[in-house]
């Protein structure tokens, strides 16, 4: 029998999760999915709001706050925070970094992980970095002769990225199926509401997240609207899918 999907989305920041696929989540969980969260960092370097509300030192527990806030919104049971320094999380050392996400991996053995695109879907070194850790160690979780002591080794069946187009430029493009590395065009509509909470709950990042999302006058179409691109996974024949699960086996 199929045994409930499992999912799991490793991003660098809080608010990386609301910007990039709030509504997926939100869509997954509701559909009996199990879907853990991973933030490599507690974004300690990024804005305290404008106006402050708070001082820098008191940034990465308050961005903490929301990003647990946001996963309450989307119905998230399990969210891990790791403990890297914001902007530099190209120096962490790899054997560390590697060794907690295959932790985490053979824990969780998602069917399938989503995380940025090799260029960091805008291009934040952060972003970058840890598309290559996840990378990495989801190689890793497979290897039998990698630290057994850390679980038993799990293959992923598919790696999802973000794709080239921007998520708050997805509903720009009157033809997503011509568009190269767009493997997946999901519909979140159903899922508005929550990506709408999710987003506001990062109260400290509202101008990024108003310029992006807010201030657009389509931004309801936006909002209904998720694209992936698969960085691993089985062949797809048909593109784009509104199934992630598509193709693969859920019976273990």
């Amino acid at each position: 029998m199929p045994t409930a999907p499992r999912l799991l989305f490793v991003f660098a920041h809080p608010d990386d999760e609301s910007f990039t696929s709030a509504g997926l989540i939100s869509r997954y969980v509701k559909n009996g999915a199990t879907v853990a969260v991973i933030s490599a960092t507690r974004g300690d370097a990024g804005r305290v709001g404008e106006p402050p509300l708070c001082s820098q030192a008191e940034l990465p527990a308050r961005r903490e706050a929301e990003l647990r806030r946001a996963a309450g919104h989307l119905g998230l049971k399990e969210l891990y925070v790791l403990d890297y320094a914001d902007k530099q999380l190209s120096k962490a050392t790899t054997s560390q970094i590697r060794l907690e996400l295959v932790q985490h991996i053979r824990a969780h053995r998602p069917h399938v992980i989503v995380t940025f695109d090799p260029n960091g879907m805008n291009g934040h070194p952060d972003h970058v970095a840890i598309s290559r850790f996840t990378m990495d160690a989801i190689v890793a979780a497979g290897d039998p002769r990698y630290n057994l002591s850390e679980g038993h080794p799990h293959t992923t069946q598919r790696v999802l990225w973000t794709t080239s187009i921007l998520p708050w430029e997805v509903a720009d493009r009157p033809d997503l199926s011509s568009e190269p590395g767009v493997d997946f065009v999901v519909d979140v509509a159903p899922h508005r509401a929550e990506k709408i909470a999710a987003l506001r709950s990062h109260r400290t990042q509202q101008v990024p997240i108003d310029r992006c999302f807010f201030s657009k006058s389509n931004v309801d179409e936006i909002l209904g609207i998720e694209a992936f691109r698969q960085g691993w996974g089985p062949i797809l024949t048909d593109v784009p899918s509104d199934d992630i699960l598509a193709g693969l086996d859920l019976s273990e």
